[in-house]
């Protein structure tokens, strides 16, 4: 993890350890603006892009998604759905159908989908996504990484998975 003018983020090839993707679909998805590093991005040759913890979370997301056989194009859709909700990740499930994604937050709102007559392409349940980023993370950390610094947690010690609205 780096920091910079107080905020942590992680480069290119941590995001890449941390989510298991290659550097060239990072490279891609940030070229497309299927998702660009919230913290900063390249400014031209040599500079690097850093990402949040919270653009990490939309990109395990987004290698889950495709790694189910959901297109490039419905993934765009369900990262749209995620940066609009400002919910707790940890404890919802996105819920794809063929128009349109919607974050359930229980059980219950996933069975009121399918009796209404949804076609479910796929359900994500997003706490195991937080969740396997927090032990990669503990993981790149503890094989010697770059340390967050002093006062700063790897992992965000509270609203784990939270996004700020607006990113």
């Amino acid at each position: 993890m780096v920091e910079h003018s107080g905020e942590p983020g992680y480069r290119g090839p941590q995001v890449c350890s941390i989510v298991g993707i290659t550097y060239r679909q990072l490279d891609y998805w940030a070229r497309t603006d299927l998702l660009r590093p919230s913290i900063s991005d390249a400014k031209g040759s040599g500079s690097q892009r850093r990402y949040s913890y919270g653009d990490l979370v939309q990109l395990k997301v987004i290698k889950r998604l495709l790694d189910a056989g959901v297109s490039l194009a419905q993934a765009r859709k369900a990262i749209t759905c995620l940066r609009a909700t400002g919910e707790d990740l940890a404890t919802s499930n996105l819920v794809i159908d063929e128009g349109r994604s919607i974050l359930a937050r229980s059980g219950e709102e996933i069975v009121d989908l399918l009796r209404g007559g949804q076609g479910v392409l796929n359900i994500v349940p997003l706490a195991g996504v937080v969740s396997e980023i927090n032990s990669a993370i503990t993981a790149l950390d503890g094989a010697g990484a770059a340390s967050p610094g002093p006062g700063i947690a790897a992992v965000p010690p509270e609203g784990l998975g939270r996004r700020a609205s607006g990113s």
